[in-house]
């Protein structure tokens, strides 16, 4: 699909390249964000799954000029850099969904562990709550819809699935993914530089423990 360009305000735009959940348009995504964030005028630049938003200064740029180095960018295709650092996580597969998720997805719980951790996933983005890494694409076999109803407390470690994705909540906080594991591994730590373990553009690989 063509790009899509909206203000946000006056001092942000939205630069929408897909709307889909794909490795390849996440990178074209991290590409663009960092070729913009070297421009004159631009304060940040950050990739979603398939958008960047943009932050700039209204005194030294404007709407209509970075809309212009987005379709020039785009035109070039701004190179992409090398893939993110590889992290292995170890896993014990016992969470209190497991059983259920396999049931409701036809398999034995050997088989979903088995499926979980066979690909290495990309760090789509962090948000959610501090250090939550989307994760994905999860295989197609292990997809579920998320909980009907949400869990008000999630364990910190807790590793979970939803629809295309899969990821590790970093806090205690509540969700509504299905949690098939735990990881001793911390996800997030305050007094680290920078505080999240996984940044994206990562790629994670789940080791059963």
């Amino acid at each position: 699909m063509p790009e899509k360009i909206w203000p946000i305000g006056d001092a942000a735009l939205l630069v929408e390249l897909g709307s889909r959940i794909d490795t390849a348009l996440n990178s074209r995504c991290h590409a663009l964000a960092a070729a913009l964030e070297k421009r004159s005028g631009v304060r940040e630049a950050f990739a979603g799954y398939s958008t960047v938003t943009v932050h700039y200064d209204p005194d030294r740029t404007s709407f209509s000029a970075i809309r212009s180095a987005v379709a020039k960018l785009l035109k070039e295709k701004p190179r992409v850099g090398p893939s993110g650092r590889l992290h292995r996580i170890p896993v014990t597969y016992d969470g209190p969904d497991l059983a259920e998720s396999a049931d409701l997805l036809g398999l034995a719980a050997a088989d979903l562990v088995r499926l979980h951790s066979q690909p290495i996933y990309r760090v789509f983005m962090v948000g959610f709550v501090p250090g939550f890494a989307y994760l994905g694409p999860l295989p197609p076999q292990l997809q579920l819809p998320r909980r009907r109803v949400p869990r008000t407390h999630v364990p910190a470690g807790s590793v979970a699935i939803a629809g295309e994705q899969t990821g590790v909540y970093p806090l205690p906080t509540p969700g509504g993914w299905h949690l098939i594991g735990r990881t001793s591994l911390p996800m997030f730590l305050a007094e680290n530089d920078p505080p999240s373990l996984l940044r994206p553009g990562d790629r994670v690989k789940f080791h059963p423990v």
